[in-house]
């Protein structure tokens, strides 16, 4: 950091969708993660969530619970969670029982990060057969989670076993002002999605910050902001790794499969002036370039917000470079 910098800069986290590499199998693609994972918990990253999605060709996180018990079990120190389940695509008691059994074979470690999206097109939402039972049950789906993972209560006829008396650490996940408002009120922490929805990080951090109620969970606010990063030796070689996430995105905005392509030399003839656009205001907090340029970009995101860590997306197509990453972020905050 700068000598002149007045910034604390928070922890650091990561947040992952175990991509898959054009070419690749699901298993290279894991086996992928697990390194990415090590390396993270050996430069000090506080946690490594997955991301629930369905159906997307080239997003391998579907089942998150056992992706969040296969990297706990590679790893010693980190943090391991859900970033996040997908609640409208579950029963609570599933999701307490899962969880509540990896609090007991890693106690301590895990975190289950909550969102009221179904993370998927509405087809596939009915083929994971919870009709009618959506978004708007989201309030009282994470009450229920919040009871099943806590102590017994005398008389209580539904139980998590394992899961109850488990306090597995409940997070609520959000792109909008509306988490933001559950999780002050409900006295949980927060994680925004800033690496796709970046447009209402400020307004959604400051309602829950000025809303929150202390809780037992939880006695302060608590804000993790998500960001996508491409960090790279130099900002020209960062420049050219970047255009693996442009590629994907601009896949996800024709409905087309998220493989990680290759970066490319010019996006020109790739995308038209409307999607190049489009595509980089979905990146618009992304951070880029080389370990100065990144510290620099980091400072002067840190003074307009508030954050207790940050949550990185790092989408580099060659895994070794991806690694690499993860040494300049460390090193921004030294």
């Amino acid at each position: 950091m700068s000598q002149s910098s007045t910034v604390q800069f928070p922890a650091y986290s990561l947040l992952e969708l175990a991509s898959v590499r054009e070419g690749d199998s699901v298993g290279e693609t894991l086996a992928n993660s697990v390194a990415y994972a090590r390396h993270a918990e050996s430069l000090g990253f506080r946690r490594f969530w997955l991301a629930e999605h369905h159906n997307m060709e080239g997003i391998s996180s579907s089942a998150t619970a056992v992706l969040v018990g296969h990297i706990a079990g590679a790893t010693e120190t980190l943090r391991v969670g859900s970033g996040g389940i997908m609640l409208p695509n579950h029963p609570p008691l599933v999701v307490a029982e899962q969880f509540g059994t990896l609090e007991s074979l890693y106690p301590g470690r895990i975190d289950l990060g909550l969102g009221r999206a179904p993370g998927t097109d509405p087809i596939t939402s009915r083929a994971l057969r919870r009709e009618g039972l959506g978004a708007e049950q989201f309030p009282e789906d994470v009450a229920r989670l919040q009871t099943l993972l806590g102590p017994l209560q005398p008389g209580q006829q539904v139980k998590a076993i394992p899961g109850a008396g488990t306090n597995v650490p409940i997070w609520l996940l959000g792109s909008s002002l509306y988490s933001a408002q559950l999780a002050a009120m409900r006295g949980l922490p927060y994680a925004f999605a800033g690496h796709f929805a970046p447009r209402l990080y400020r307004e959604a951090i400051q309602v829950y910050r000025d809303n929150f109620q202390p809780s037992e969970q939880l006695d302060k606010p608590y804000v993790i902001l998500a960001v996508p990063a491409v960090p790279a030796d130099t900002d020209e070689e960062a420049q050219f790794l970047a255009t693996t996430s442009y590629q994907r995105i601009l896949s996800l905005f024709r409905g087309q499969p998220l493989w990680m392509r290759p970066p490319v030399t010019s996006m020109d003839g790739l995308w038209n002036p409307g999607e190049k656009a489009g595509v980089k205001d979905f990146l618009s907090l992304q951070l880029l370039g080389s370990e100065d340029s990144i510290r620099d970009q980091l400072e002067r995101l840190l003074q307009t917000v508030e954050v207790d860590e940050l949550m990185f997306t790092v989408d580099l197509y060659d895994p070794e470079k991806r690694r690499h990453a993860l040494d300049i972020l460390a090193a921004t905050r030294h």
